[in-house]
């Protein structure tokens, strides 16, 4: 196990080396913050004085490393527009996230699991193709159309749910959270039901495929044979052999959604990180958007390391030092 960990955290290194070599020569590719930043009327002292105080005047070469160099210490830089450190301002923002890619994550599960179940079990049965069908339109319709449909829906016509924003928060450790407010709450539902969408469709043919491939394995056979219920077939041996793919899958997915809820908090108006980035893109603030992939990057990392790391200890025939 020590092995693995230490491995795995020597290809860490590597891959955010790399990633923030790639991310700042990106982000530096795609134009100047001065044209955006910088009144025009500004006379060109004033212009000047601008540049030299964002430190824009040095060359891609010696930002980056000047980036590196700060990083290492923690640093990645001030917000152009919010003169506040990059990292701060989006590990501020981390917690909306992270309440709304949860959110999402369990009702994901909690549907898609006992349809997948449903749907395993009575394999070409109507609720089987009725429940197919409705996946891949999951699986098809764009995010932002959906959200629409869901505000149109349930914040305009019905007026059950707010249509935006993050509504009444409360703080738990120090955090503030909105899931533990009514308002709050509420003010979830619509965006989290719209992330889940993808997901859920994803677990439920998960589901689906894992139950009926199993229910024609032989140890199924051989329980049926001793007497073993159904019921306790299915969600003992049947449920627990497809969990794991399940949990792996899903792991990984919980990083798309902590990365790539960027249309759904335009849409709601969600105060997350992904709301931060677009607003960071539209006046090229370059600190906060090398600092969001760089945070992102990272993310990804911790949750690969700890998906392994659940995988063997729910399966202790994988070895994660390798066999020989």
């Amino acid at each position: 196990m020590l092995q693995f960990l230490v491995r795995r955290l020597l290809q860490a290194v590597g891959v955010l080396a790399v990633m923030s070599l790639l991310v700042f020569v990106g982000v530096f590719a795609i134009g100047n913050p001065v044209d955006v930043m910088i009144d025009p009327a500004a006379s060109e002292a004033e212009r000047q004085a601008a540049i030299v105080a964002l430190g824009l005047d040095q060359p891609m070469w010696r930002q980056y490393l000047t980036f590196v160099g700060n990083a290492l210490q923690g640093d990645m830089g001030k917000s152009f527009v919010y003169n506040q450190s990059a990292s701060e301002l989006i590990l501020s923002r981390l917690p909306a996230t992270f309440e709304l890619a949860v959110m999402a994550m369990l009702i994901a599960v909690a549907i898609g699991l006992p349809m997948g179940l449903w749907a395993g079990l009575k394999p070409g049965s109507w609720a089987d193709r009725l429940l197919m069908t409705i996946s891949i339109f999951m699986f098809s319709l764009p995010t932002f159309w959906v959200g629409l449909l869901l505000i149109m829906g349930f914040a305009v016509t019905l007026g059950w749910l707010p249509s935006g924003g993050r509504g009444e928060t409360r703080e738990l450790f120090g955090v503030p959270f909105a899931f533990l407010t009514w308002d709050g709450f509420q003010h979830l539902l619509l965006p989290a039901f719209n992330l889940a969408l993808f997901k859920l469709a994803l677990v439920l043919r998960m589901v689906r495929g894992g139950v009926r491939e199993q229910m024609t394995s032989d140890y199924v056979a051989f329980a049926r044979a001793k007497g073993v219920s159904e019921t306790r077939i299915v969600f003992k041996h049947v449920l627990r052999n497809i969990m794991l793919p399940v949990i792996t899958v899903m792991g990984l997915e919980f990083g798309n959604i902590l990365a790539f809820a960027v249309v759904t908090e335009s849409i709601y108006a969600w105060p997350g990180m992904g709301k931060l980035l677009i607003n960071a893109i539209t006046v090229l603030d370059r600190p906060v958007i090398v600092a969001y992939l760089m945070i992102t990057v990272f993310i990804f990392i911790v949750i690969n390391l700890i998906v392994d790391l659940t995988y063997t200890l729910l399966d202790p025939r994988v070895r994660t030092g390798g066999a020989k």
